[in-house]
């Protein structure tokens, strides 16, 4: 259910196409809400069905239409209450953690890609959120510039700070998760060790 509540947020900025809500998403909610197109569009049809969004139609390009939809009292109201409950946290599914418990199955070299490839994943990520931390900071992120005109001007250092802490929070877990996969290295070469194979 995070899905209607992400698009609920980008949509309290202002009013967009689906076109338009999946752009905004991959640049900004896909850091911590990963969501396809095709679970979007649906999301957003239903969302207007119970009119939490209006939907319009409206010209697009020489012969084209597309549906705008802006939120309604109602879908603010959802927003706010979701933002006021209390978070539910599910069971744990990670793949990776469950791999590495295994790992005297794999071959040291296959063991040595798996630890690889997550610090590689994770380095990369961590990349990807200084730099949103970045243009945060330097007023360069659109759609935050869109959200702070917006805003009461006495509201708009909590608007930035609350997405940089957001952010802040990424990057830690990621260096966790790099010093995470850097021990694992170290572990399967002490582990491979020709004193060990022998023994």
């Amino acid at each position: 259910m995070s899905l209607r509540y992400a698009l609920l947020a980008l949509l309290t900025v202002e009013p967009m196409t689906g076109y338009d809500l999946a752009k905004r998403f991959e640049s900004s909610v896909a850091f911590v809400w990963h969501a396809p197109d095709s679970q979007i569009y649906p999301e957003l049809r239903k969302m207007a069905k119970e009119s939490l969004l209006a939907a319009e139609e409206i010209s697009w390009g020489p012969n084209g239409k597309k549906t705008r939809y802006r939120i309604t009292p109602e879908g603010r109201a959802a927003f706010r209450q979701w933002m006021n409950t209390p978070l539910e946290y599910s069971r744990e599914r990670d793949p990776v953690h469950l791999k590495a418990a295994y790992l005297e199955w794999a071959e040291p070299s296959a063991a040595r890609q798996h630890m690889q490839a997550h610090i590689d994943y994770h380095t990369m990520r961590r990349a990807q959120w200084t730099e949103m931390i970045a243009g945060l900071r330097g007023a360069t992120n659109e759609m935050l510039n869109k959200r702070l005109a917006a805003t009461a001007e006495e509201d708009r250092r909590r608007t930035l700070e609350y997405k940089i802490f957001t952010y802040e929070g990424l990057i830690a877990r990621a260096e966790t998760e790099i010093e995470w996969g850097l021990q694992g290295l170290r572990l399967i070469d002490s582990l491979s060790a020709p004193s060990q194979q022998g023994g």
